[in-house]
């Protein structure tokens, strides 16, 4: 039975592949990279981003000097069309993938539910 579920992940890891959202991700992030001005800002942003989440993971604090970094990077991200139009299509393959995790974990969540009903 293992197999069978590992077998279908793959089958869905292939069908995101081939969808609409993962393509219009494709698309946006290949005319991100294409200009290097627009790359840097993005890569400049996404390591911004991932220090602030480690640090938070490691619950150190965050200084007064990295919000404002974070907010001046923000806002040229959201000047910048092309950003813009990448970080839309990740947010609607968020959701999309949102909504197949909850597919997928309805049988934990109905068999929880049904034992806290019977007690």
């Amino acid at each position: 039975m293992s197999n069978n579920i590992h077998d279908k992940a793959h089958e869905m890891s292939k069908i995101i592949r081939e969808s609409e959202e993962f393509n219009n991700i494709k698309e946006a992030y290949n005319n991100v990279n294409a200009d290097p001005e627009t790359k840097k800002t993005f890569d400049d942003f996404r390591n911004i981003q991932m220090t602030l989440q480690q640090k938070q993971m490691q619950g150190e604090e965050i200084t007064e000097e990295e919000v404002q970094q974070a907010q001046a990077s923000a806002e040229q991200i959201e000047q910048n069309e092309t950003i813009k139009g990448l970080m839309e299509a990740e947010q609607r393959m968020s959701v999309l993938i949102q909504d197949v995790n909850k597919i997928i974990m309805e049988p934990i969540e109905e068999l929880y539910g049904l034992q806290q009903d019977e007690e």
